[in-house]
């Protein structure tokens, strides 16, 4: 039997409140509040199946479309970043933080680390609990167009991952800038292709009704942009990493572009 919509979204924010706090828990152990970066994707599929479990039967094919892609997409950003940061201790940005608060840090961190991005997770997914629930297709061209997106930005996503990890691994690449393949076009093809994902989910949304949850990708796309992805990254880069002030000129930012030739000496 569905549950109310009230008490759906209720349920969803419980569910992904006590993720974080157990992720928290395992974070005063281990001393390193970087494993809610790995646990972020995660909780975007425990939303997506609660929310499916807990709406009404059947889904139409838009809502099995965007519960599989969810899915897809968290469970590798997930695996990924374990295995991309296994190992590398701390990030700085929070080992910044724990020596600014100091003893109170382990309390401050539950608050203005792992709630602070579980209610920003539970928010961002409106369009899933929208898209879960939505019983008629009603734009069937926008779940269409919806599949179209997610599959570009997934794609910039995988594909932008993969080739820093490669160049990373690469002594003979060690200090240089990353300015080949999609790197080429964009400085930052996977927060780019994390948006264009966000907006595909938000199309599958809008196929069953879902419209209003516009909110949610809009969001995400704010805080890819202006709080914890390209501004506060690109401060870290244009200080330690040669040549990066060159690559800013010529290469988009965000949205994909042909790079601008090189400034003439």
């Amino acid at each position: 039997m569905p549950h109310p919509p009230a008490l759906a979204l209720s349920g969803g924010l419980l569910a992904v409140l006590l993720l974080m706090t157990g992720v928290w828990l395992a974070s005063l152990v281990q001393r390193d509040v970087s494993l809610v970066d790995r646990l972020w994707g995660m909780a975007f599929v425990l939303l997506a199946w609660w929310y499916a479990a807990t709406g009404p039967a059947p889904m139409p094919w838009p809502g099995l479309a965007l519960l599989a892609l969810v899915t897809v997409w968290g469970t590798r950003l997930s695996v990924y970043l374990t295995w991309r940061n296994w190992g590398r201790g701390e990030d700085p940005r929070y080992a910044a933080m724990r020596e600014r608060t100091g003893p109170v840090f382990a309390w401050t961190s539950l608050v203005t680390v792992f709630a602070l991005q579980g209610v920003l997770a539970w928010v961002i997914a409106m369009p899933l609990f929208a898209g879960l629930r939505g019983q008629a297709v009603v734009a069937p061209w926008a779940a269409v167009a919806g599949l179209g997106l997610w599959a570009l930005g997934f794609t910039f996503e995988v594909v932008g991952d993969w080739q820093l990890a490669r160049h990373r691994a690469d002594p003979a690449r060690r200090g240089r800038v990353l300015d080949t393949g999609l790197w080429r076009y964009t400085r930052h093809p996977n927060y780019f292709g994390d948006a264009a994902l966000w907006w595909g989910y938000w199309l599958l949304a809008a196929s069953v009704g879902g419209w209003w949850t516009v909110f949610g990708p809009a969001l995400m796309t704010l805080l890819l942009l202006r709080v914890s992805g390209v501004t506060l990254l690109e401060r870290s880069l244009a200080r330690t990493k040669p040549g990066y002030e060159d690559y800013v000129r010529r290469t988009p930012a965000f949205v994909p572009w042909f790079p601008r030739p090189p400034s003439p000496r």
